[in-house]
């Protein structure tokens, strides 16, 4: 199993959005970044990421796990994208900002701070239960 953070503005898509779609999930669709797809595509059934809502709040607010793998996006006309499925697992018992992760020395790589732009990124197993913890997980 590998794990991930995905960003999304709350004012498109919030956690809450992401709860109320229950068991059968979204579509993870709108990525527009060469960088941001390809890891998209190596996502698999069972993976798990963040949910980190982007923009305003700055922070991770839950845990979603990948229900499809990588399909075309049909948002996307020139057909060069695609999107994964996925679904809502747990939040957070307590949101870890993004000021927390940069506090920390000991997440000083991780992809969220030296990446900041993209919108689905790696995150190695060390720094998902570091995360997770400071979580209240």
């Amino acid at each position: 199993m590998k794990y991930w953070l995905i960003k999304s503005e709350p004012g498109t898509w919030s956690w809450q959005d992401q709860v109320d779609a229950g068991e059968k999930g979204t579509h993870w669709d709108g990525v527009r970044n060469y960088q941001a797809s390809n890891n998209m595509k190596e996502m698999k059934i069972g993976d798990l990421c963040f949910f980190y809502h982007s923009v305003s709040e700055k922070q991770i607010v839950g845990i979603v796990e990948v229900i499809k793998e990588y399909y075309p996006d049909p948002s996307d006309a020139k057909g060069r994208f695609g999107m994964v499925d996925v679904k809502a697992v747990k939040a957070l018992p307590k949101p870890v900002t993004l000021a927390d992760i940069k506090a920390d020395p000991r997440l000083e790589n991780f992809a969220l701070v030296r990446q900041s732009r993209l919108s689905v990124v790696p995150v190695d197993e060390a720094t998902w239960h570091l995360i997770s913890r400071m979580g209240g997980l």
